[in-house]
This record gives structure tokens, C-alpha cells and sequence, in this order.
């Protein structure tokens, strides 16, 4: 995670937004992204968005600028445009294995 938010300011990223664990991402210097005065797309003020994180690569950068983050629509998979998409490639066995998420 470091190297990615090491390779993010190289290229000029001032903040990196995630959906995530605090537990996990904190270590990183993730924070609540609330702190900095942005919501989560959809989210009624003071609802609970405690997934949404934030981190200025850049400190300041943020200083005087609300709104809220809306979830890039490429984000979404379309089961079926996948399902067609995989047609173009040899076939194989799809797997579920023991720590998989879905």
C-alpha cells in the first residue's frame, strides 16, 4: 500500500479516496473521509460512512474543499458483458476457493 501511495504523489495525486477497513488502511494513514468534509454518493448527512476513507498525499490539499464521492461507474461489472467476454478466451474451470469473497 505505501509504494502505491509513494507512486500516486509521484504522479501528482494530491489525495487517494478508498472504500475500506479502518483496521486495515489506518496503518497507512487512511482516515475517516468525513473529517475532510466529504461524503459518500447517496449517503443522508450523518449517516454512517465509516468504509469511506481518505488520505492527503499532499498536506493541505484539501484545506476549504467539501462535496461528496460518487463510485466510478468502471467500478461495476455487468455479470452477463463478462460472461460474453470470457467466451473469447479457451475455456476453464472457474474455481470458488476457501477464501474467496464470492
Amino acid at each position: 500500500m505505501d509504494y502505491a501511495l509513494e507512486q500516486a504523489a509521484k504522479l501528482g495525486a494530491g489525495t487517494v479516496c478508498l472504500e475500506g477497513n479502518i483496521d486495515f488502511y489506518g496503518k497507512s494513514g487512511f482516515t475517516d473521509a468525513s473529517n475532510y468534509g466529504i461524503r459518500y454518493h447517496g449517503l443522508p448527512e450523518g449517516e454512517d460512512a465509516s468504509f469511506f476513507l481518505c488520505k492527503e498525499l499532499i498536506p493541505g490539499y484539501l484545506d476549504g474543499i467539501t462535496g461528496e464521492y460518487a463510485t466510478p461507474s468502471g467500478y461495476f461489472v455487468d455479470e452477463a458483458e463478462a460472461e460474453e467476454f470470457d467466451k473469447c478466451f479457451p475455456p476453464k474451470e472457474k474455481l470458488k476457493l476457501p477464501r474467496q469473497l464470492w
